[in-house]
């Protein structure tokens, strides 16, 4: 099993500016090459692989001293990194290469495994010695790599991605359970609990507003403007860091308390694209995509199983009670409904999170 922790750092101001110069120089290397392959491919027709780019990079920090100073890992990674991007292209799974900016305020860069030795709570990386990081996680596993990140409020953190790691599986509890994701709750459940949704970003509205008053009327690239700039990035990071932190509570627990857990199948670019821009703003902030995925790598880690329904399942419109499909479209508003056969009044959510169970039920069996 490969698991990454992500570990804030603390380098001193030697380290820092050589990991400046680290994220310049990859992403000059990455810019070079593409514009490289760009250029060979308009004149010859020819394909300039990640061989080739390999060997033409030596010639290249021959003329170029100032390549040497990173190491040489994170340069090779950035050619990696292009040809993985040419090739993600090539099977239509992303756009064509784009060239890096300079003036970005999120950077990284990925350096090889060899020389880094984690002790106590430094951790030694190639040319920049030991660095200082939060002893926040054990570190299990044998290192693969590790990516430094610099994120728009200025901290920075490494990714250590490790392999051969084991959980303990937790305990079964032979339970099963049907999710219906929602804005007003965020999830409701077969047995009828509902789960709050926080909405975070709500809460830091006025203040994200404030801030980006703030921001508009300093010159841009100013010392004003990027201390303005480093208070608002520092805000949404809290936001980020709230939600994130939200969601991996609530999907730890249901892990742990089921066994075979249904979720639906939502199609959120969709969703997204309608006339009422708080609701895109609000199922933007909800993370039903962030908290699908929790669930299944966790499950995949401690032996359970998550299981999605087709999204066009009518879970809303179908009474738990006698299966009876109402066939009046109900709008959001609506929150409880009387079923016409059996006269039963429903919950919308939990009647939805009770069809979505049965109907994961039929699919397994």
């Amino acid at each position: 099993m490969t698991k990454s922790y992500k570990v804030r750092i603390y380098p001193n101001k030697q380290q820092e500016e050589l990991i400046q110069k680290t994220f310049g120089c990859c992403r000059f290397v990455y810019n070079y090459y593409l514009n490289k392959r760009i250029e060979m491919w308009k004149n010859t027709q020819t394909i300039f692989n990640y061989c080739d780019c390999c060997k033409d990079l030596t010639k290249l920090k021959q003329e170029l001293e100032w390549l040497k100073e990173p190491d040489r890992g994170s340069l090779k990674y950035a050619l990696r990194s292009l040809d993985t991007a040419y090739t993600r292209f090539f099977n239509e799974v992303s756009k064509f290469p784009q060239f890096k900016h300079k003036k970005s305020h999120r950077n990284c860069y990925t350096t090889e495994s060899n020389c880094i030795h984690i002790e106590n709570n430094y951790i030694r990386l190639p040319k920049l010695g030991f660095v200082k990081f939060r002893d926040k996680y054990d570190i299990q596993g044998r290192i693969l790599n590790v990516t430094v990140i610099q994120v728009p409020s200025g901290k920075y953190y490494i990714s250590v991605c490790c392999t051969d790691i084991t959980h303990p599986l937790f305990s079964k509890t032979d339970k099963k359970i049907g999710l219906d994701l929602g804005i007003k709750d965020f999830a409701i459940t077969s047995d009828g609990v509902k789960y709050g949704n926080p909405k975070y970003l709500d809460q830091s509205l006025k203040k994200i507003i404030r801030l980006q008053k703030e921001l508009s009327r300093k010159t841009r690239g100013g010392s004003n403007w990027n201390k303005s700039r480093i208070r608002l990035a520092k805000e949404y990071e809290k936001i980020t860091n709230q939600r994130k932190d939200f969601l991996r509570k609530i999907t730890t627990e249901l892990i742990k308390n089921y066994d075979l857990i249904f979720v639906e199948d939502l199609d959120i670019t969709k969703m997204m694209k309608n006339n009422n821009s708080v609701m895109s703003r609000n199922i933007s902030d909800v993370s039903w995509y962030e908290f699908v995925k929790q669930l299944q790598y966790k499950a995949d880690w401690y032996g359970k199983k998550v299981v999605k329904i087709d999204r066009y399942f009518a879970s809303s419109q179908i009474c738990s009670c006698c299966g009876c499909k109402s066939n009046i479209t109900k709008r959001i508003s609506v929150r409880k409904w009387k079923c016409p056969n059996c006269n039963v009044i429903l919950d919308r959510d939990i009647n939805a999170a009770i069809n979505i169970l049965n109907e994961g039920l039929k699919q397994i069996n």
